[in-house]
């Protein structure tokens, strides 16, 4: 089935497919007649502030504006540049938003569209990260998500949920290792998930995740 939207790229140094990402994302957006609708569908707010539309979004415990019709995104309250790959994937998920509840049912990424053509390539660059900085220590992923508005679930020996964006939650699955048996980690995701994202966005949004987390273990531990 071929998707929507142009592929995110998966490599770095792509700047012109991320550029030609966003601006077809862009286009996309502005094509939507009916706002209201498409920020019932995501969860988002719309406000009209001196004749400017703007879509107010939550994204990874941070606030995001998209300014309408000359499409822009910040972050509110802050001055810090958004990074490009952000940018797409909250456009894509206000474009796709189809507004299914929450199943509260949750899958594995190879059940995904493509999954399992994917999983290698997406455990190798969403999960692997996890394994290396928080697999000998899985709590303190707890604290790291903290960070991302997560909260503790019941998988594993240690698991955190975040809301990604408000009908996106992620979950994040640790199994310590010992002497015998290597870390292992997975995952999951609510079955509605392809009802807001691709599988490609899935990756990249994955990858975000895991690499904030990072960073944050390391800014505790330097």
């Amino acid at each position: 089935m071929e998707s929507r939207y142009l592929s995110l790229p998966n490599q770095q140094n792509y700047e012109y497919a991320y550029e030609l990402a966003y601006k077809l994302a862009c286009e996309q957006l502005n094509n939507i007649g009916d706002i209201d609708q498409l920020c019932l569908r995501s969860g988002a707010q719309y406000q009209v502030i001196d004749s400017q539309k703007i879509i107010i979004l939550e994204y990874l415990n941070q606030c995001y504006q998209i300014t309408f019709p000359d499409i822009d995104i910040s972050l509110i309250d802050s001055q810090q540049e958004v990074p490009i790959r952000d940018k797409i994937l909250i456009l894509h998920y206000l474009t796709l938003a189809k507004g299914s509840p929450i199943s509260n049912k949750v899958i594995a990424y190879r059940e995904l569209p493509e999954g399992t053509i994917y999983f290698p390539t997406f455990s190798k660059r969403a999960i692997k990260p996890l394994l290396d900085h928080f697999g000998k220590e899985p709590r303190l992923l707890i604290d790291a998500a903290k960070r991302l508005g997560g909260y503790k679930a019941d998988y594993g020996d240690v698991a955190v949920t975040i809301n990604a964006f408000s009908r996106v939650p992620i979950t994040l699955v640790l199994w310590r290792g010992d002497d015998e048996f290597t870390p292992e980690g997975s995952i999951l995701f609510d079955s509605t998930i392809p009802d807001y994202l691709s599988t490609e966005d899935i990756n990249v949004l994955c990858e975000t995740i895991a690499w904030k987390l990072v960073k944050f273990l390391k800014s505790v531990e330097g």
